[in-house]
């Protein structure tokens, strides 16, 4: 009897797993090459994974945008931008006004004028008394020793002398008397006339009066001589003023250079001390 081709028996078996609702497996008859393989378990097929990207960063706000785009300072210029508070020192100290030292005659009489004020001005412009500032005092008193003089004595010892004018006579502007500024006299500083002043504080306010209110200049050829002499702060007339080793009526004894006070300049004699 002739075999029964095999296709015919595959065939045959698939009908009959169909009808009982099998699956074909590999113990089943036929291509079993071509069959699933027989697993304990039906797993569902997954798909495979696909590698994704990551998402872009966020972008960069927009100060730190500015600041990567800035340029930037070149390393050379460090080393200036460190001076930089040096120099501002430097530049500090070049436009503070330079406080000016004094000493001597010009220290003393800077503090006495405060009681002169009163009558002159703070800044010598004038008041009850005469003006001193902008070189008045200068022509009035060409000479230092007749200015020191009327200081020293005040208005009424002219008066008593009979002296009716003080100073130069021949001063721009004319004479000054005695008592004619506004009925004001010169109070006596002198303290052999009762007033309140050394003889050291006076040379020291007639320098601060001279060269500090009326604005002579003790590096000029005029003034320079008489600057030295009386109100330097070397001056050795002030230091023996204010030692106590000389006074009004013996500095001609003491300083041969000097000329016997008073000083006259074309008029009577001052009145002294004495």
């Amino acid at each position: 009897m002739a075999g029964i081709p095999e296709h015919l028996l595959k065939r045959a078996q698939e009908a009959r797993d169909k009808a009982a609702g099998k699956t074909p497996t590999a113990e089943t008859p036929g291509d079993a090459k071509n069959l699933p393989a027989k697993t304990s378990e039906s797993k569902p097929a997954t798909a495979p994974q696909v590698a994704t990207a990551p998402p872009p960063p966020p972008p960069d706000p927009s100060y730190v945008v500015a600041a990567k785009t800035r340029k930037k300072v070149p390393f050379w210029a460090m080393a200036a931008l460190s001076l930089l508070p040096f120099w501002a020192f430097m530049y500090l100290l070049a436009v503070k006004p330079q406080e000016k030292t004094v000493e001597g005659p010009m220290a003393v009489g800077e503090i006495v004028f405060g009681s002169c004020a009163g009558c002159h001005g703070a800044n010598g412009s004038g008041g009850a008394g005469r003006v001193l500032y902008q070189g008045e005092v200068l022509k009035t008193f060409p000479k230092i020793e007749d200015m020191l003089n009327f200081v020293y004595a005040g208005s009424q010892q002219f008066v008593s002398a009979g002296i009716k004018v003080y100073g130069d006579p021949n001063r721009e502007g004319g004479a000054h008397e005695t008592l004619s500024y506004n009925g004001n006299p010169m109070p006596q500083q002198g303290e052999k006339f009762g007033g309140g002043l050394t003889d050291a504080e006076i040379l020291g306010v007639v320098c601060h009066e001279r060269y500090e209110i009326s604005g002579a200049d003790p590096e000029s050829e005029e003034w320079k001589s008489e600057y030295e002499t009386w109100c330097s702060p070397e001056s050795e007339i002030f230091l023996g003023l204010e030692n106590g080793s000389v006074n009004y009526d013996n500095l001609a004894e003491t300083f041969a250079a000097l000329p016997k006070p008073p000083a006259n300049v074309g008029t009577d004699a001052r009145p002294t001390g004495k």
